[in-house]
């Protein structure tokens, strides 16, 4: 059986930093659509709780009219029954009846000013409420041409690197597997607490990237010889020399020019 071969520490180096360079334009891409992706999110969420309001508000309308469909029957039965007192008040035998009839007849009459009544409050009612149903159409409309725009800006960003995403994608894939997990963890671990995600920087005028912290002269040789992983005390961030960072990140470039 063939013995794998040993990887350098140069090698992790150089995989760690080439690997930091994709991830960095990953990064880039990402911080081209800002907040857009939120935006969207945020309009699709208004949007459609506008909708659900206008819906909750045309059934309130539709059983208003319902109500006042069931008014207008019931005065019209009341009007019936009237009419039919009133005939019948034409043959009683005597007051007794005549007055009980009367008494129902101004029921009726009393029923109908009622039902009157609250025709007018559903009326008046189904008038503030298509108000409000007119303004958060208008409102929706607005947002909807809002989101629409939203939309064509970030899916003019995502078209525009969709392709380049892709390939940095399979990139870092394809340089995650040429780091042992133990180091690549600890990639990742410090990515997530730096600023910018920059976890590899190199050297630049005797300071670690990102860092105003001069590094000393004997532990910039250690670093340039490569034969161990430095971690910079004062950011928490691996450490390559320049010479390295510069050929790298030409390789890189080529690899997208």
């Amino acid at each position: 059986m063939a013995k794998k071969k040993e990887v350098t520490v140069e090698e992790k180096l150089r995989a760690l930093y080439d690997l930091q360079l994709i991830d960095s334009r990953i990064d880039e891409i990402k911080n081209m659509s800002g907040e857009l992706p939120l935006e969207v999110e945020d309009l699709e969420d208004e949007i459609a709780g506008l909708n659900t309001r206008l819906s909750n508000f045309a059934e309130d309308v539709a059983n208003l009219n319902t109500d006042i469909n069931n008014k207008k029957i019931l005065i019209e039965e009341s009007k019936a029954l009237m009419k039919k007192y009133e005939e019948q008040q034409k043959n009683v035998r005597n007051n007794r009846e005549f007055d009980s009839l009367s008494k129902e007849i101004e029921f009726q009459e009393l029923e109908i000013q009622l039902a009157e009544k609250r025709i007018t409050e559903y009326l008046a009612k189904i008038e503030q409420k298509n108000a409000v149903i007119d303004a958060t159409k208008e409102k929706t409309k607005k947002q909807e041409e809002h989101l629409k725009h939203k939309k064509s800006e970030l899916d003019a960003i995502l078209k525009e690197t969709e392709k380049e995403q892709k390939t940095l994608k399979e990139k870092s894939e394809e340089f995650q597997k040429q780091i042992d997990e133990h180091l690549l963890a600890a990639y990742q671990r410090i990515r997530t607490k730096v600023k910018n995600g920059l976890a590899v920087v190199s050297i630049e005028r005797g300071a670690s990237g990102g860092s105003f912290f001069t590094i000393p002269p004997q532990v910039q040789v250690e670093i340039a010889t490569r034969k161990k992983i430095t971690i910079d005390e004062y950011s928490g961030r691996i450490l390559v020399d320049s010479t390295l960072a510069q050929e790298e990140k030409d390789k890189i470039d080529s690899l997208f020019a």
